[in-house]
């Protein structure tokens, strides 16, 4: 396993773990982490660990053209009961992914540092939210990196009421241009709207 002092560069990505764990170490520069994106890795650790990079094999991602909207989505979609918004509210959206409970996870992988450095990549445009509004409230929504490749990098999704954040994800891939969402790794919630897996070389293809 190479462990990264502040400068080293990321090695080779033919030396990730089976699990897809490349190295630990280094920083959350925006230097680091625009060049990290661009390689296909990205951090995923927890508060009383190192920082961890990943980039596993095979990668999960979601053709927008592929897209799975159920009948029942149609519905909540065709009612107006939720409101979507991008890039108005990019503070509350981490915060918030960062306190949702998830299934096997005792803690948050989205720390008090892992926030700053994504709050500069927003401050510098490349990091972006989606919010999903019930009236006034903040019912739910999404965050993840832009590199300007016709690709999205989502980070993290939550939801404070029943298919909030199936709204707001839906809505953003059919609202924009992107040809690839990076979905990173798989999630039965993700797949049910159409993700699935592809080989690390043709991901990294797509970079």
């Amino acid at each position: 396993m190479i462990f990264l002092r502040a400068d080293d560069p990321f090695p080779p990505l033919d030396q990730a773990s089976l699990e897809g764990l490349l190295a630990i170490g280094g920083d959350l520069s925006v230097s680091r982490l625009l060049d990290a994106y661009g390689k296909g890795i990205f951090p995923w650790f927890e508060d009383d660990q190192p920082i961890l990079w990943w980039c596993p094999d095979p990668r999960f991602v979601l053709f927008p053209e592929k897209l799975k909207v159920s009948k029942s989505m149609k519905q909540v979609l065709k009612s107006g009961k939720f409101k979507v918004t991008y890039n108005q509210d990019f503070k509350k959206v981490i915060d918030a992914c960062s306190h949702m409970e998830r299934k096997g996870q005792d803690g948050t992988w989205i720390t008090r540092d892992m926030i700053a450095a994504y709050e500069e990549l927003h401050r510098l445009g490349y990091a972006k939210s989606v919010e999903v509004w019930l009236e006034d409230e903040l019912v739910g929504g999404l965050y993840g990196v832009d590199l300007g490749q016709g690709m999205f990098c989502g980070e993290s999704m939550f939801s404070k009421v029943s298919n909030a954040s199936k709204v707001g994800f839906i809505q953003f891939v059919q609202e924009t241009n992107y040809r690839l969402i990076d979905c990173q790794v798989y999630t039965h919630h993700l797949a049910s709207l159409g993700a699935e897996d592809m080989d690390r070389e043709v991901f990294l293809s797509y970079l």
